[in-house]
């Protein structure tokens, strides 16, 4: 647990009350409880890969469904095409070969933790200066207009939804040696 626990350490949040003093948090309510969301999921996923052998996160899940990589490798695509250029671009890049992510793959942990993390990145680097003044602003996203907040709640959704895939992979490897992610009370 100690191991887990030591990750939010390793995790840059935001310097929220430095900024709240400057008057900015107020400026984002909204975007901020979800851009916390959004961190909230990755500590999540990087809690569950963490309990993960090196091979173990190569390894398909039951029923030959994707591996831990293999959805690890697909939130990163995915993150850094919705983000890039967030608020001047289509979401869905031409660059992008989404087909690709879906292959199983064998990846190092370090390979694997750097892609993870430039797409995170990418994700951060767009919404941290996101205000919500600007949510109901329009972006693309495979060409049909849809408005910020409605884009940001699709992508947290879409997170969320694989961060639980891994969750369960993981502590299906687990077992009994799973520790649990969240505090229990």
């Amino acid at each position: 647990m100690t191991a887990i626990r030591g990750l939010e350490s390793c995790i840059q949040l935001p310097k929220a009350r430095e900024r709240e003093s400057q008057g900015e948090v107020m400026d984002r309510p909204i975007v901020g409880s979800i851009e916390q969301e959004f961190r909230r999921y990755k500590r999540v996923a990087e809690g569950a890969l963490a309990q993960l052998t090196d091979e173990e996160i190569t390894q398909p899940g039951p029923g030959a469904t994707h591996s831990a990589a293999t959805i690890t490798w697909h939130i990163a695509g995915n993150l850094t095409s919705r983000f890039t250029d967030f608020l001047t671009s289509d979401g869905e890049k031409p660059w992008r070969d989404r087909e690709s992510e879906f292959q199983g793959r064998i990846v190092t942990r370090p390979v694997l933790l750097a892609r993870w993390e430039e797409g995170w990145e990418v994700l951060f680097q767009a919404i941290t200066p996101l205000v919500d003044a600007q949510m109901s602003r329009t972006v693309a996203i495979r060409g049909a207009p849809i408005p910020v907040h409605e884009a940001l709640h699709r992508a947290l959704a879409h997170i969320s939804y694989h961060v639980g895939q891994i969750v369960c992979l993981a502590r299906a490897r687990r077992g009994d040696a799973w520790q649990y992610l969240s505090p229990r009370s």
